[in-house]
Order: structure tokens, then C-alpha cells, then sequence
């Protein structure tokens, strides 16, 4: 998925959690694909909140019946996660990757140095969609090599104890939740892992007290229990739970889906700009550069024609900088 919104970054660096916090961030709403008409939510970055862990991107696109388009566009220093909910999305990449995205599966694309790709919805009209789109920032020693792709369609689960009523099932999407591992490659400690709330339980869900961690709504009726009181969450609020926690409670009255977001604090600023995370103003510029000369560095996806790449947004007149957490 392409980023359209541009915003720069102000002035200054990273300010480090220190403890634990409850956090409600409500999502906002931003266009996908220009005259496409298509509608996201986005939940992260936050303008006070850039990460969780190395996660520092979070749309929902849906529910809606919509005819997606987006044409090739290019990417640095990120993983893309597509977390489909409904519908089939094609997938198509500059390494020659040419699938189906549907429920159930999982699909990392690793950008490295530069890769591009396209999305299409299958079919010739609007269809039912709904998927989450996460980015992941690529650590220093990850962020320059080459880029890769992968899918998986067999995903770990495990059972979350239940405080009242039944367990819950948390499938792990990436990283690692409670001793459980998913097979997706991944460069930083992390976890992703949705979560289903059976009606009228209230379920405990481990955490690794070193990592940060926010819990983010997807369906249904949530409340996450955490310092001894309840917070509802609404679709697409993330709440932002810091780090030293060793578990929250998940609890919900007629049934829920939540993703959890967490993973260890990452160690680096960085400049996030259309579908670039880099670490200067200088690198972004250079990949912009790159790809408005159709330079070999993001290839070319094979059944496009050149027409009908996305071009890149004008840079601003400002020096972009590291987003500020003020968190």
C-alpha cells in the first residue's frame, strides 16, 4: 500500500518510555488512491506516538465494497504486513512475486534497499474489502540489503486462560507471544498476533515486560484491563500500554478481535515519508530521486506498464527531521 499522506517531521529526536501508561489514540481518517474514492483509518504513527516497537504503521482499508487500484510504487526500509479480513487482493512485486492476498494468510514484503509493487483487487468491479496494512522499520543492519517476499497460510495459535467464560485464541501473524513463534522472518524482537474474544469472557494475555505494547480494535465490544480498571476501545483505537507490563486482560461483553502490537523499543530515529523509512532527509530525497528516474534500484513489477507507476509527491520546503515522541 502507498502512503499518501506526506506530512513532514518536526524537529527533534526519540523520547524513551519509562513505564507503563494507558493511552487512548484515536484513529484518523485519510484517502487511499486519490479519485479511486477508497477510504483508510490510520492508527499509527500517532503525531505523539511514531512506534511501538519497531511497528510504525497501521491502516485499516474497510469494510467497504470498493474496486482497489493501486499501481506500482516503491519502498525502503520497512517490511509491509498484510493482515487480510475480506476479499482477495493481488499482490504483485518487482522480485516477480504475482499472488492472491486473502484471509488467513500472511504476507511479508521486505523492502531492504528498494523494491515496488502493486495491489489490485480481484475482479473487474467494487467487491467487499477489509484488511489491516502494518509497516515494520527495518533495523541499521537489515535496512540496505535485498529485498525479499514471503507468504504464509499456516499461522501458530494459541489458547489465552480465561479469568470468566472461555479462552480466547490469539494467532501469532509475526514475532513471538507467549513462548509461541510465528514463521515470518522478521529483524527485530516483535510481536503481532490478533486475537479473539469469546462473548461474555475476560481472557489474561502474557506480555514480555521489556517491550512496549499497544492493543488495537478491530471488531466488536473490547475492554483491556490493565493499573486496575477497564478502557473500552472503539474500532481502530490503539491503546498504548508502554512498557513493564507482564499482562493486561482482555475482556468484552457480545465478542471481539483486537490485534496486539509490541515488540522491544526501537533503538533508532527515523524520517518516515510517503513509503520511505530512512533515517535523514538526505537518504529519503536520494530514493525519490531514484524512483522518479526509474532507476534499476525498485525494478519494475511485471504487467504494468510504465504510465502507470505512482509518481512521488513533491518533497516539502522544509528539512525533513525525526518525528518527536512526546509520550
Amino acid at each position: 500500500m502507498t502512503r499518501l499522506e506526506t506530512d513532514h517531521e518536526v524537529d527533534g529526536g526519540t523520547t524513551s518510555c519509562d513505564g507503563p501508561r494507558l493511552l487512548l489514540l484515536a484513529p484518523r481518517e485519510v484517502p487511499l488512491g486519490g479519485v479511486r474514492a477508497m477510504e483508510v483509518h490510520r492508527s499509527l504513527p500517532q503525531r505523539d506516538l511514531p512506534t511501538v516497537g519497531a511497528w510504525c504503521f497501521l491502516d485499516r482499508f474497510g469494510p467497504q465494497d470498493a474496486m482497489m487500484r493501486v499501481d506500482p510504487h516503491p519502498h525502503i526500509g520497512l517490511q509491509t504486513v498484510t493482515w487480510p479480513l475480506v476479499g482477495d487482493v493481488r499482490h504483485r512485486d518487482s522480485l516477480g512475486s504475482d499472488v492472491e492476498i486473502r484471509r488467513g494468510s500472511l504476507n511479508i514484503m521486505t523492502a531492504g534497499d528498494g523494491i515496488s509493487h502493486s495491489e489490485y483487487s480481484v475482479g473487474d468491479g467494487p467487491v467487499p474489502l477489509d484488511a489491516l496494512q502494518l509497516w515494520v522499520a527495518l533495523p541499521e543492519e537489515r535496512r540496505h540489503g535485498a529485498a525479499a517476499f514471503e507468504r504464509h497460510d499456516d499461522l501458530p495459535a494459541l489458547a489465552l486462560r480465561a479469568v470468566e467464560g472461555a479462552d480466547a485464541t490469539a494467532t501469532v501473524v509475526v514475532g513471538a507471544l507467549d513462548g509461541v513463534v510465528s514463521p515470518a522472518t522478521m529483524h527485530t524482537p516483535i510481536v503481532g498476533a490478533e486475537i479473539v474474544v469469546p462473548a461474555g469472557s475476560r481472557v489474561r494475555v502474557p506480555l514480555d515486560h521489556r517491550w512496549e505494547h499497544a492493543v488495537v480494535a478491530v471488531e466488536g465490544d473490547a475492554r483491556v484491563g490493565a493499573d486496575g480498571c477497564d478502557t473500552s476501545i472503539s474500532r481502530l483505537d490503539l491503546l498504548y500500554l508502554g512498557v513493564h507490563r507482564d499482562a493486561v486482560e482482555l475482556a468484552s461483553d457480545g465478542g471481539a478481535t483486537v490485534f496486539l502490537l509490541g515488540g522491544e523499543p526501537f533503538p533508532d530515529d527515523i524520517v518516515m515519508w510517503w513509503n520511505f523509512v530512512a533515517r535523514s532527509h538526505e537518504e529519503v530525497a536520494a530514493a525519490r530521486e531514484d524512483w522518479e528516474a526509474s532507476s534499476a534500484r525498485f525494478g519494475t513489477v511485471d504487467g504494468h506498464h510504465e504510465a502507470e507507476r505512482i509518481p512521488a509527491p513533491p518533497l516539502p520546503n522544509v528539512r525533513l527531521t525525526t518525528r518527536r515522541r512526546r509520550i
